[in-house]
């Protein structure tokens, strides 16, 4: 080989070495959502935003496997099974189904749950303080969420008395019931609790739920896929009384009123834990957090046409207000 000829494959082989050792030096992170990324991509680029801000480069350092499983949360154990065998490091997980499917496929992983209820009840971490294991994270559990949701209602309806709580089978359902029970007879009102596991269930609620002269709707479960979604707030319509939802995204189609946790917050938070699992701190070492802040959304052509005054009370401590 001539001196020149072997020169440039000595740099050729150089660079594809660097190339190869630069890729091998970026840590992988998983994402996965049980939903849809048209109506969840905002969370995923708070989530990297968030990563930036700390010092991690997507594409440099680090890089971001996001799948989505679009509603078949049956396809959720493949698609973690895939971002394990690809090498990541961490797993994120947004939702109760993504974050029970990833804590059945390993026991070793690190797990930042994202939004999950009550994970205590769920059996995956041993307590909120002490996680134990392999997970940690964010979670929904707070009972100023329940208490607000009760006053709101109370707001729109003085006097509130008889309340239909709408849920489906969740996981964590027993525990979920129990608090907004036990918070709705502390204000004096009586829940009737009507499950909703199909849509011909739904239907029978909805029509129960009039029969027994029902005065408001607490929806607790959600999101739900786009038809349950809007099938649900079509009989709310139907039924002539003020709803509130768990999820931000049912008064942005046509539902009454919710109130959450500031899920975008949730997912900058997130990245925090993410940061200190890639500078070596153990999930068991990391106390689960709950939401530091929530939002109010009002749908207020939904409210006229129940033929309801949103009292100024509200729409001064709403968040979003919808034309």
């Amino acid at each position: 080989m001539k001196r020149r000829d072997f020169l440039l494959f000595a740099s050729a082989m150089a660079i594809a070495w660097k190339s190869g050792a630069a890729e091998a030096e970026i840590t992988r992170i998983g994402f996965i959502q049980a939903g849809s990324r048209q109506e969840n991509q905002r969370f995923l680029d708070t989530f990297g935003e968030s990563l930036s801000a700390l010092g991690w480069t997507d594409g440099k350092d680090i890089a971001v496997f996001d799948r989505w499983a679009d509603e078949r949360t049956e396809a959720l154990p493949a698609i973690i099974k895939e971002l394990i065998g690809s090498g990541v490091t961490v797993l994120v997980t947004a939702g109760t189904p993504a974050t029970l499917a990833a804590k059945r496929a390993s026991t070793t992983l690190p797990i930042i749950l994202v939004a999950v209820d009550d994970p205590v009840s769920l059996g995956v971490v041993e307590s909120l303080g002490q996680p134990g294991g392999n997970v940690t994270g964010l979670c929904l559990t707070s009972s100023e969420v329940i208490t607000e949701r009760l006053e709101l209602l109370r707001e729109l309806v003085p006097g509130l008395h008889r309340l239909a709580v709408i849920v489906r089978s969740d996981p964590g359902l027993d525990q979920k019931l129990q608090d907004v029970r036990s918070e709705a007879r502390r204000k004096g009102i009586e829940p009737l609790v009507l499950e909703a596991t199909t849509g011909k269930a739904l239907e029978l609620a909805f029509a129960r739920l009039r029969g027994e002269r029902c005065e408001a709707i607490y929806a607790a479960s959600g999101p739900l896929g786009p038809a349950k979604r809007t099938r649900i707030i079509a009989l709310a319509a139907e039924s002539g009384l003020p709803a509130i939802y768990s999820f931000r995204i049912f008064p942005a189609e046509g539902g009454l009123m919710s109130f959450a946790a500031d899920y975008e917050d949730l997912f900058r938070r997130a990245a925090g834990f993410v940061d200190r699992i890639l500078k070596g701190t153990k999930p068991a070492a990391m106390p689960v957090e709950p939401p530091r802040k929530f939002k109010l959304a009002v749908n207020l052509n939904t409210g006229k046409a129940l033929g309801l005054t949103i009292p100024p009370k509200i729409l001064a401590g709403a968040d979003e207000v919808i034309q």
